[in-house]
This record gives structure tokens, C-alpha cells and sequence, in this order.
């Protein structure tokens, strides 16, 4: 969008209160997330021996929709089988959240997985008094069921019960940011050990930076499967085409707000967002926020909610760092055949 571009009215805004806001739940399930999905469902399977599934793309993609959309779908496919057996949670979803700690909380991690199996959690729970002799005050000591190690215990097998299948991490970058390194390969260790005990496969979603827990060991390396959720790029035809079937989808779904006045923007909106779909909901969001508010729609609006340079520079330098360091590490080499030991013999 150049500068000389003046604001054109298109339409009054006459949706209904909200309809901006709906843009930001709004889940397409577009082609990317559909390659990923299906390459996923592939690999989860009973006795899988990739403990841990890796999702690894840049900030904006769309990561998120994509584990929710995982968890949803499995929840449809078993839906058959949750209604002859209401105890049965065979997918769940759970960010690792950034506690605010020095270390990755894993009681803090653990209790929002147990949340989303509802099942009763034991948290700890600690009687305070005054010792007669000392007169300091005093805290009984914790029972084993509600240290970490026995809330550990107790979300193994409440996972076991629930007959869950996989378990989805989002935001699975904070447990590399809260972490030391010397202590990488024990959060990772961990993971791998919840997966064995439970009888699930762990699914981690998040940034370029999950990619770097591969060198940490060959036996973690081994169990480990790493999928690229790439960008629509502009460079590629059938992208171009997938990421305006994305903006469609968008104007579709708020025309009261901005009529067909989406489309004709598809290709900088391709450029601003560096093909980001979850980025995009969030520019058109915005653009839909500033309509509202004015109670009519013009492409001065959409300028406004577009990234910055600054932005958008900050965000391509991360996603060109982040596709240079994974895509080598992704390139498999398939052996070429042996040649025959010796060649047979004309036949005159």
C-alpha cells in the first residue's frame, strides 16, 4: 500500500457488535495447516517409537490454531468412542506457560494438564502453627502425593485412565527460554519420560528455537520427529494462491464490515505479513477494530493496522535465521542403490 494512496470509504459498517472481535477466534483450516495435520496423523499411532513430535515455524503461522485444530479434530474422529465411555479425553491441548520463575515450573505445567483431563487435583495444601517452646510458627511437612514427583504420579495415570493419545504443547519455547543450558536435555528427558509412562506421544509446538533441543543427544535425537510449518512465501505460485484463499476467507467472513474491499490488498498483505496467516488475523483484525469504531470502512484503516517497517523487518530477519538453521537439519538423503556385482553377458 504506497503512501499516495488515498483513504476510500467503501461501505458503512452495519454488522453486528463484535463481529471484529469474532476475526480473532476465527480457525481456518487452510492448506499448510491441513499438510501439517496430515502428516501428523500419520505418525501418531499406539507404540509410536517418536515419543515427541516437534512443530517448528515462525512466530505469527498460525502454530496455535494448528494445535488446536489437532485436538479438535481427534476429539470428532473419537467421538463414537467418548459417547460409550464419557471418561475417555483422547487429545488434549495445554500451553507451557511462562511462570515468571527462574526454571520451567513443572508443577505449574503438570496441574494445567490435569485441569484439562478434570480430574481432581491435589494441590498442596499445609498446616501453620506456633511451636510452644521456640514460639517460631511451624508448617507441617508435605504429604508424597503432593510433591512434584507424586503430582507427577498422579498425572501419569490419570493420562493412562483418560486413554489419551497425545498431548499437545503450545508455546513450547518458554521451556527452552526458562531453562539453563546445562539443563536442556533433562526438560527434554522429562518430556520423553511422562510420554513412556503415560502411553502418549507429546506434540511441541513453537518457534524456530524448539530445533535446537535436536543436538542435545542422539537418544533424544532418535525419538524425536521434527515437522516445518512453513509460510505461504511470495516466491511460490501455489502459495500466492493459498494465502489469498486465506484473505478471502477473512473478507467472507466480515463483509458487513469491509464488502469486497479485502481482495485488491492481497498482494500487500502477502508482503506486510511475510504470509503469516496468524499474523494476517491479527493486521485484519485490527483493520476491522478501527471500521467499527469510525462505523465505516476505508483502506486508511487498513494501513493503519498493517506492521510496521521496523516490525515487519525485526519478524523476517527471525523467520530468514530460523529457515537457514532448520531447513539443512531437515534434509534427508535418500542411498543410492548398489550396482550390480558384475553384468550379464550379451547373448549373441
Amino acid at each position: 500500500m504506497n503512501a499516495t494512496d488515498k483513504p476510500t470509504s467503501v461501505l458503512n459498517v452495519a454488522g453486528p457488535p463484535g463481529l471484529a472481535q469474532s476475526l480473532q477466534t476465527l480457525r481456518i483450516k487452510h492448506t499448510r495447516i491441513r499438510q501439517v495435520m496430515d502428516e501428523l496423523s500419520c505418525l501418531i499411532y499406539p507404540e509410536s517409537q517418536d515419543s515427541i513430535l516437534m512443530v517448528c515455524g515462525p512466530t505469527g503461522v498460525g502454530k496455535s490454531a494448528l494445535a488446536k485444530h489437532m485436538v479438535n479434530a481427534e476429539n470428532e474422529r473419537s467421538a463414537a468412542e467418548m459417547q460409550a465411555d464419557a471418561g475417555i479425553i483422547p487429545a488434549v491441548y495445554v500451553e507451557a506457560r511462562a511462570s515468571g520463575e527462574d526454571d520451567f515450573s513443572w508443577r505449574l505445567f503438570y496441574q494445567s494438564v490435569q485441569e484439562q483431563l478434570d480430574t481432581e487435583i491435589e494441590l498442596p495444601k499445609y498446616h501453620f502453627g506456633i511451636d510452644a517452646g521456640t514460639g517460631r510458627m511451624m508448617r507441617s511437612r508435605s504429604p508424597k502425593d503432593r510433591t512434584l514427583a507424586g503430582l507427577r504420579t498422579s498425572l501419569e495415570k490419570a493420562l493412562r485412565h483418560r486413554k489419551t493419545r497425545f498431548l499437545v504443547i503450545d508455546e513450547a519455547a518458554h521451556i527452552i527460554h526458562q531453562t539453563r543450558r546445562n539443563r536442556l536435555e533433562i526438560q527434554l528427558d522429562t518430556l520423553k519420560s511422562l510420554a513412556n509412562q503415560a502411553g502418549v506421544q507429546i506434540v511441541m509446538v513453537g518457534s524456530y528455537d524448539l530445533f535446537q533441543l535436536m543436538s542435545l543427544s542422539g537418544q533424544l535425537a532418535r525419538r524425536t520427529h521434527v515437522l516445518h510449518f512453513e509460510r505461504y512465501r511470495q516466491d511460490n505460485d501455489s502459495d500466492i494462491r493459498a494465502f489469498r484463499a486465506c484473505v478471502q476467507k477473512f473478507q467472507d467472513a466480515a463483509a458487513s464490515i469491509w464488502g469486497q474491499g479485502l481482495m485488491p490488498y492481497s498482494d500487500v498483505l502477502h508482503e506486510n505479513t511475510l504470509g503469516c496467516i496468524g499474523t494476517l488475523s491479527a493486521v485484519l483484525t485490527r483493520a476491522a477494530k478501527l471500521a467499527e469504531n469510525k462505523g465505516s470502512w476505508s483502506t486508511e484503516h487498513l494501513r493503519t493496522a498493517l506492521l510496521s517497517e521496523l516490525q515487519r523487518q525485526q519478524i523476517l530477519e527471525e523467520i530468514l535465521d530460523g529457515e537457514a538453521a532448520i531447513n539443512p537439519g531437515l534434509t534427508r538423503v535418500m542411498p543410492k542403490l548398489p550396482k550390480a556385482s558384475g553384468q550379464q553377458r550379451k547373448v549373441a
